[in-house]
């Protein structure tokens, strides 16, 4: 009787040991996805601050920028598709077509002195380049957070809990092929 206890009190000492890491794995994986969506959320926070900064920038070059009016356009209806974009990969392509449109409108300020030299127009181009800074380092900590995530799930013996619970691998922040060349900017006439 003495072994059966004895039996029964291993058995019941590895089904307590196999319950803990199966709740403490499960828990890592909620706990690294919740920081792929704070990760996310620290993103999107950043391009609705660029998107707020945009048709301040707009409506103080408007009257420097006559002969300019499609790149104004351009910025106006790149940053509405921005908005509307949902889902990373979208996303990271409207915002990449939006960095592209501004690449150019900064461009186009080199051929205008005047609005060089507005103090207006130089703060809101200044913090438009912060904002992209913060934008860079914020999508770089998403896609590192976004690595160690899809990590977690595909490693074994983490994966079996991940594909039992639903966990899903996250979408990396990418900037489209088509866009990681600068934009050509001609202004000959």
């Amino acid at each position: 009787m003495t072994a059966l206890v004895i039996v029964l009190a291993v058995l019941g000492g590895l089904v307590l040991l196999a319950v803990l890491w199966l709740v403490a794995t499960y828990n890592s994986l909620v706990r690294v996805r919740q920081e792929v969506k704070n990760a996310w959320a620290q993103i999107d926070v950043q391009l609705k601050r660029r998107a707020d900064l945009i048709p301040n920038l707009v409506n103080a070059v408007k009257g420097y920028l006559k002969h300019e009016r499609d790149v104004l356009e351009q910025v106006t209806q790149a940053r509405y598709k921005a908005m509307q974009a949902t889902g990373v990969r979208e996303r990271a392509q409207a915002e990449g077509e939006l960095s592209q449109v501004l690449g150019r409108l900064f461009a186009v300020f080199e051929n205008y002195p005047d609005l060089k030299a507005n103090q207006n127009v130089l703060e809101l181009q200044e913090e438009l380049t912060h904002t992209e800074n913060a934008i860079s380092f914020a999508r770089q900590h998403y896609n590192d957070v976004v690595m160690k995530y899809n990590t977690k799930l595909q490693s074994f013996p983490t994966n079996l809990i991940a594909g039992a619970f639903g966990f899903r691998e996250a979408e990396f922040f990418e900037v489209p092929e088509a866009q990681r060349e600068a934009p050509k900017v001609d202004l000959s006439y």
